[in-house]
């Protein structure tokens, strides 16, 4: 039989023992394992031991609620906006609809290394590793207008902000990172 830990604490040991003295001073002999079980749970003020294994459990589901269910994935929308990329996994050209662009700067997000700055030099050095049309100050332009890089005001310090993509970019993101890998 398998071990489930539950936590248990009173607000009155003393009111524990003498609950727990009183309960036993009526047993005629030793109680077994279920009957302690049930005198420990009478004793903080539980009905019994599956009463308060109960409210436990539901206790935990309150506590942690089941993550949300994945929002669902336009497969299609997603083949329409590989064509901007390589077989490398390069952007070609800039989508000409927004809601193939989109995806595309989340690709380009995902390249940006987390959690460091740069100044303009370096992010569009690193924008131009990942793109082949040659434009890489409309791509920070629109990283920084769609809320998926910072700059200061002067422009001198970007940095990529910690979000996650939605899942037609999680998708794409995976898809071409598979295709660098042969995957």
């Amino acid at each position: 039989m398998s071990r489930t830990l539950l936590p248990f604490q009173t607000d009155d040991i003393s009111a524990l023992a003498r609950s727990l003295n009183g309960q036993l001073a009526k047993c005629e002999r030793l109680p077994g394992h279920v009957e302690l079980l049930n005198m420990l749970a009478r004793a903080t003020g539980w009905r019994n031991f599956q009463h308060f294994r109960a409210q436990n459990a539901a206790r935990e589901r309150l506590d942690n609620p089941p993550p949300p269910a994945p929002a669902p994935v336009d497969y299609a929308r997603v083949q329409r906006v590989l064509r901007h990329f390589d077989t490398d996994g390069q952007l070609i050209r800039w989508p000409g609809k927004f809601s193939e662009r989109e995806p595309c700067l989340w690709v380009l997000w995902s390249k940006l290394p987390a959690r460091q700055t740069f100044n303009e030099a370096e992010i569009s050095r690193l924008l131009q590793a990942h793109h082949r049309f040659g434009d890489h100050a409309l791509l920070r332009r629109e990283l920084c207008d769609r809320g998926l890089v910072t700059r200061t005001a002067d422009g001198r310090v970007y940095q990529r902000i910690e979000r996650q993509p939605p899942a037609e970019a999680l998708a794409l993101i995976r898809y071409l990172g598979d295709r660098r890998t042969g995957g």
